[in-house]
């Protein structure tokens, strides 16, 4: 067999220049190999100027800068531009005197972050209306949504709210600020960091300990098994589902619902899980964002444990705000509602969303309508039961409207679960889907396994010889190969 030396030096030379240059349809992700293989790079460089806090610095914004760079382009250029004006603005309102002033200030930097944010996210939305109304010949305008915007936004918007309270000195330099804000882990899909929590810990750039180095991996490796090797193979048969709603019988719609379901949770908690593990490698904590969030009996506990940074930034930035449960009943259940349809509206520029959001919103008013009849009902297994489930449907059909197409997608999805359901087909589907039921089954019972369980794993991890950690990893590894798709599939949330 002939090699021919010169082609294989020419094809290393355009896959090391392809690291350089940003490709649409292969945005750097962390299921990726190509991420894997450059934080492996990354990782000893970082350790040998952990402790020179300048350097440091430099070289992970830096490498923040390059990862986004390879999601989203040139828009690395408008987050270093914005990070800019918002910690000027934060200097200025520390230095300002007068309440009118720093309030005007405060207003000036929210302004422009949500004006960046309604153009690349709701411009077109906001057009496409304006035209249905007026019966316009509307185009849509060329307009590309830069990767992790609406998350970013809500950091800095936070950042210069918790200054301008006084709850929050602004960091000395522009350095600190946009490590903060460009911090990669966190950066294209959450969670949703603040600055009080998160610079504290920058300041005193404490080294990672070895039960942070191997908790991290394993929280790595957990993330892996959620995106990787669940949530991709469950997607392909909840895609089809999704796609062609009218090609399918109730039992097959209601499936790829359930999917749907398990599937959007392993993606985005398996992201959070990656998230926070790195972090933790590098010596950093980011918080917990999922906390087994279908266990959940009601829809107040719901959004305590689903996307846990969102939710609570909602609540402080939003809710609060608007007078929180201090102005009465109604002003209660109103602010409660209309919190959840600005949450809907930040997960995505069409009504589906709104009337998602709108729809928690109802449900949230509901349950603290009904508090004081819930609280005669006796805690027995029944009534547990029963919560659970409730929570759980209602939950469900609601994801059929953020995942479908439209909305009378969304209808014809839920109609056809409820008027072609037959009993006799879940044999069959189970026989045709064995490896899909299989995983859906198995998922379910890990997610119902008690909070305390899991820690212990993590634990015995952490303490395990380290051929344990190796083939505990290795075989990780080997699943995610077995199962993985064609293609690495971005993250679900990568769209918000």
């Amino acid at each position: 067999m002939n090699f021919s030396f010169p082609e294989i030096g020419e094809d290393a030379l355009r896959n090391i220049a392809s690291l350089f240059v940003y490709d649409a349809e292969a945005p750097l992700l962390f299921s990726s190999g190509v991420f894997w293989i450059l934080f492996l790079i990354f990782l000893p460089i970082y350790s040998l100027l952990k402790k020179r806090k300048l350097q440091m610095s430099l070289f992970v914004v830096a490498f923040s800068l390059y990862f986004y760079y390879k999601s989203s382009g040139l828009f690395f250029l408008m987050l270093m531009g914005t990070s800019m004006v918002d910690w000027l603005v934060s200097r200025w309102i520390a230095a300002t005197r007068g309440r009118g002033a720093r309030l005007a200030m405060m207003w000036f930097s929210i302004a422009l972050s949500l004006s960046i944010l309604g153009y690349f996210k709701y411009a077109n939305f906001f057009l496409w209306n304006w035209n249905a109304m007026v019966e316009g010949n509307f185009q849509p305008l060329d307009i590309v949504l830069p990767v992790g915007i609406s998350f970013y936004t809500f950091q800095s918007i936070s950042y210069v709210v918790d200054v301008y309270k006084g709850k929050l000195a602004p960091t000395r330099t522009w350095l600190d600020y946009i490590f903060f804000l460009s911090f990669f882990p966190a950066l294209v899909a959450g969670p949703i960091v603040r600055a009080d929590y998160f610079l504290p810990q920058l300041e005193k750039n404490e080294p990672p300990t070895s039960a942070d180095i191997w908790g991290g991996l394993w929280l790595v490796m957990v993330g892996v098994i959620k995106k990787a090797l669940i949530a991709d193979y469950i997607a392909q048969y909840n895609d089809l589902i999704f796609n062609q709603p009218e090609l399918y019988t109730g039992v097959q719609t209601l499936m790829g619902v359930l999917g749907y379901t398990m599937q959007i949770y392993c993606d985005f908690s398996g992201y959070s899980d990656m998230a926070i593990g790195i972090a933790l490698i590098m010596g950093f904590r980011l918080g917990i964002n999922f906390d087994s969030p279908y266990q959940s009996r009601n829809l107040t506990e719901f959004w305590r444990r689903w996307h846990i940074s969102l939710s609570s930034w909602l609540r402080d930035y939003l809710y609060i705000p608007l007078g929180g449960n201090r102005k009465g009943t109604f002003r209660t259940y109103l602010n409660n509602f209309l919190t959840m349809l600005i949450g809907g509206l930040w997960h995505g520029a069409a009504w589906k969303f709104v009337f998602w959001g709108a729809m928690h919103g109802v449900g949230l008013a509901v349950h603290k309508a009904c508090k004081p009849v819930l609280k005669k009902i006796p805690d027995n297994w029944l009534v547990v039961f029963i919560s659970w489930a409730l929570t759980f449907v209602y939950v469900s059909l609601l994801w059929v409207f953020f995942r479908a197409a439209d909305f009378s997608q969304s209808v014809l999805i839920i109609r056809n679960i409820f008027v072609d359901f037959r009993w006799d087909q879940i044999h069959q589907f189970f026989e045709a889907r064995m490896v899909w039921c299989i995983m859906m089954a198995a998922l379910i019972v890990m997610h119902f396994i008690p909070q305390r369980y899991a820690d212990k794993a993590q634990l015995i991890f952490i303490r395990s010889p380290w051929i344990v950690r190796l083939l505990t990893f290795l075989i990780v590894v080997q699943l995610v190969i077995e199962f993985m798709t064609a293609e690495v599939s971005p993250f679900i949330y990568f769209q918000f």
